[in-house]
């Protein structure tokens, strides 16, 4: 079966063989032939590795516009109320997710809407299962307007929310990109971004406009998985 890979690979990809390689060409040089072959060996493997690491497989999420899906693969870290004045300005509720070096690493809109903000922040570099990694490490922010929970269009009436989703950076994390422009509409379960071997993403969402229907430890795919559903209006 095929699974596609994005195109971030292909420098994790041939860097693999050619780093790899040369240290085999180096060693065979000198007569090491065992330690060469090893180093051939290891650059094969390293090089099938990215491409498992980095593929990026067909997802159709699901169609009731009053569920909120994972943003991420992993596991469920903490679900957290906090408050959030700086983007939602109100009571929110925040899901982590924690990604292996196991878990596909592409990211994918939790709600559809406009894309009302994007930011990059550096920052430190704590372990991410570390409860202040939310707040202090390096990360990228990514604020999304939802469209009503009727599906309807921007300004229509009925209940709408908001989701700021966090890419943040571990201690040995490489970097996070978004493939995202400003008041660019997404649809749930859109491709938004990658962790290049980062490993956790926060989701947050004003708390009067959601229920969270997952716990900590449960297992979520990214654009699959429902993680809350939007209160709807009395």
């Amino acid at each position: 079966m095929y699974i596609p890979v994005v195109k971030e690979v292909l420098p994790f990809f041939f860097g693999s063989l050619v780093v790899f390689g040369l240290l085999g060409l180096i060693f065979r040089r000198f007569q090491w032939k065992r330690t060469a072959l090893a180093c051939f060996i290891l650059g094969v493997i390293a090089a099938c590795y990215m491409l498992y690491f980095f593929r990026d497989p067909q997802r159709i999420s699901p169609s009731d516009p009053s569920v909120i899906v994972a943003g991420a693969d992993g596991v469920v870290m903490s679900i957290k109320e906090i408050r959030e004045d700086e983007y939602l300005k109100a009571d929110a509720v925040r899901i982590s997710i924690f990604l292996s070096l196991f878990d596909v690493h592409v990211n994918r809109a939790p709600i559809a809407g406009k894309i009302a903000f994007l930011g990059y922040f550096p920052g430190k570099r704590y372990f991410t299962f570390q409860e202040k990694s939310s707040e202090f490490n390096q990360h990228n922010s990514i604020l999304i307007e939802g469209l009503p929970a009727s599906g309807g269009a921007m300004g229509d009436q009925g209940p709408q929310t908001r989701c700021l989703v966090n890419q943040i950076v571990g201690p040995v994390a490489r970097r996070v990109v978004y493939w995202l422009k400003l008041d660019q509409m997404v649809q749930k379960g859109d491709r938004i971004g990658m962790m290049k071997f980062g490993s956790r993403l926060d989701m947050v969402f004003p708390k009067a406009d959601v229920e969270v229907v997952v716990k900590p430890g449960d297992r979520v795919q990214a654009g699959l998985t429902v993680v809350a559903l939007r209160k709807l209006s009395d």
